[in-house]
């Protein structure tokens, strides 16, 4: 197993006898979840950091109208509960499974002995950044723009992404509503509004900006 943990980022330059040792003590494990769960409750106790080996995960909350409000998507190498382990230790979104996934578990006391390695506090720094960094992007988002100005947004960030002004949705347009905060009857409103103005061709998933 801890040839396999040297593969992951946060972990390729931490000791293979100090794994070793991790791993014997159960203070690092890793486990499989289904699609469709949720891995943490909203003020549940945070007491490890949670690395992706596999799957997407997101965090979310719930609006004042009943809406999922997608605030962050954890992909394969992504840190959750960085920010949280030494903190006041409560999780303040639920961390749901989108797909199938595996996570690597590793409790408080062995990150606190693994942040004597300096590669391990780079890549530990890194990901709080990437998590303030996307935290203030989603705040930005819900405060100071219209359902409109976020559509626009976000599709011309997938054009730029894909390289094309014909835009393959990359998640459902549930799932898009979900990450603009919105209810999908908002979202299939907005959308028909713009593809009636000849901003945007809607089909399917696949979005043509003009």
């Amino acid at each position: 197993m801890t040839n396999e943990l040297q593969k992951i980022p946060l972990l390729s330059g931490v000791d293979h006898t100090l794994l070793e040792e991790l791993v014997a003590r159960r203070e690092i494990s890793s486990q499989r979840y289904p699609k469709g769960v949720t891995i943490h409750n909203q003020q549940d106790t945070c007491g490890a950091l949670d690395v992706v080996l596999s799957g997407i995960l997101v965090a979310y909350a719930l609006s004042e109208n009943g809406s999922a409000v997608t605030m962050f998507e954890f992909r394969e190498n992504a840190l959750i509960g960085a920010n949280l382990l030494f903190g006041d230790g409560a999780y303040p979104l639920n961390i749901f499974s989108v797909t199938a996934c595996e996570l690597l578990h590793i409790n408080r006391n062995a990150v606190l002995e693994l942040l004597h390695i300096s590669d391990f506090v780079m890549c530990y720094v890194k990901a709080l950044s990437m998590n303030s960094l996307g935290m203030n992007r989603k705040i930005a988002m819900l405060a100071q723009k219209t359902l409109r100005e976020n559509l626009l947004g976000y599709l011309r960030q997938q054009a730029l992404m894909q390289d094309t002004t014909s835009v393959r949705l990359p998640i459902s347009k549930k799932e898009l509503a979900d990450h603009m905060g919105v209810q999908r009857p908002s979202l299939f409103r907005e959308l028909k509004k713009m593809k009636d103005e000849g901003i945007i061709q809607v089909k399917g998933r696949t979005i043509n900006m003009r």
